[in-house]
């Protein structure tokens, strides 16, 4: 595991324990969309409001992030909530997840492109993936500075081209830039 990046993320996690994050839009405007049954991974998960929701609605669900820092905080609330959560520490660069075994998988501002086939493979035929993260197209600053880790235009729609696009999001500078859903993209799509 790379231990830079770990401390990093065990830093950054630690910096904010007041304010515990909401999941975000692609999962909690969406929910409905989730199966009544199954397995379910919030990928590169942070302080995990994404496994809550998912494991709120039912779900046996797992969490993996690099920072055991995020996955604590995640632990306590799940245990407030009284809710099962499986957390893992884990570089998912290195370890991804293999393949035919979640129902359901959730990434939320995370984009490692070497992963894509990885995360298209571990979901079951019939099963879900809800994405969403920054955009090289943006009316600010926010999200990362780094090219590598922002989508370009209508990525994650070519990327799942050969699945069942169920929801697509993707405004960029079109428009009306205060208003609306900007500087990310989201997708929901299941896999044939």
């Amino acid at each position: 595991m790379n231990n830079q990046t770990k401390d990093k993320w065990n830093l950054r996690y630690n910096a904010c324990l007041d304010n515990f994050p909401e999941a975000v839009e692609v999962i909690s405007q969406n929910q409905h969309l989730l199966p009544d049954q199954g397995t379910a991974l919030d990928l590169a998960c942070g302080r995990g409001a994404i496994a809550l929701c998912l494991a709120e609605n039912g779900l046996e669900t797992t969490a993996w992030d690099i920072s055991s820092s995020a996955l604590e905080q995640l632990s306590l609330q799940a245990s407030e909530r009284n809710l099962s959560i499986h957390t893992v520490t884990k570089d998912i660069s290195e370890q991804p997840p293999e393949k035919n075994t979640f129902d359901v998988i959730v990434v939320s501002r995370f984009l490692d492109r070497n992963l894509m086939v990885h995360i298209k493979n571990s979901i079951r035929p019939g099963g879900l993936i809800f994405y969403q993260t920054y955009t090289k197209d943006k009316v600010n600053e926010s999200g990362p500075k780094n090219p590598d880790f922002l989508l370009n235009e209508n990525e994650l729609l070519k990327t799942f081209s050969d699945w069942r696009i169920i929801v697509y999001r993707e405004e960029s500078t079109i428009g009306k830039i205060d208003k609306g859903f900007r500087n990310q993209a989201m997708l929901i799509a299941q896999k044939p």
